[in-house]
């Protein structure tokens, strides 16, 4: 296995790792939990899930033809609650990282060093990559970080418990 293979390997596993983490966070959510907003600045799992969906679905949809900024998507109603159900929420995010993984699969060696545009400027196809690793796993940090506090004492925790006594 050369560099880029094992590149685009470890890229696949880290970003399957964020979608089980904010599953996992979300699992421990009650319904209610998932809508929470803290006051009118913050936004709630629910809210982060639909803006995280709409960016994979504008990124990665006709990744290689078409600018990452698609001109349907209309980016300020993804703060915006639409939801009333869990399932609701968790289909738009399994919507987003489908379209997302798929490209990501078809991306190969050769494409790494491509050029592909979002928001008009250029980007080299890991450029691209690294730009949503970098904004997908902020996002999820706070879906974890808000479920966290919402969950308080009844957390389980996602990673390597800390030691008891």
């Amino acid at each position: 296995m050369n560099v880029a293979q094992e590149y685009l390997r470890v890229v696949k596993d880290r970003f399957m790792d964020m979608k089980k983490t904010a599953e996992k966070a979300m699992e421990q959510l009650s319904d209610d939990q998932l809508f929470h907003t803290f006051n009118e600045e913050t936004n709630s799992v629910a809210v982060i899930v639909k803006h995280m969906s709409g960016n994979m679905i504008s990124r990665w949809t006709n990744f290689f033809h078409s600018d990452g900024e698609k001109p349907n998507r209309n980016r300020d109603d993804e703060f915006i609650n639409e939801f009333t159900t869990r399932d609701e929420v968790l289909i738009c995010l399994e919507k987003g990282w489908h379209t997302f993984l798929t490209t990501l699969n078809t991306i190969s060696e050769s494409d790494l060093l491509r050029t592909v545009t979002i928001r008009h400027e250029p980007h080299s196809v890991i450029e691209a990559i690294e730009r949503q690793m970098y904004h997908y796993s902020y996002h999820i940090g706070q879906i974890v970080y808000i479920a966290k506090q919402l969950t308080s004492t009844e957390w389980k925790t996602l990673t390597i418990p800390r030691k008891k006594g």
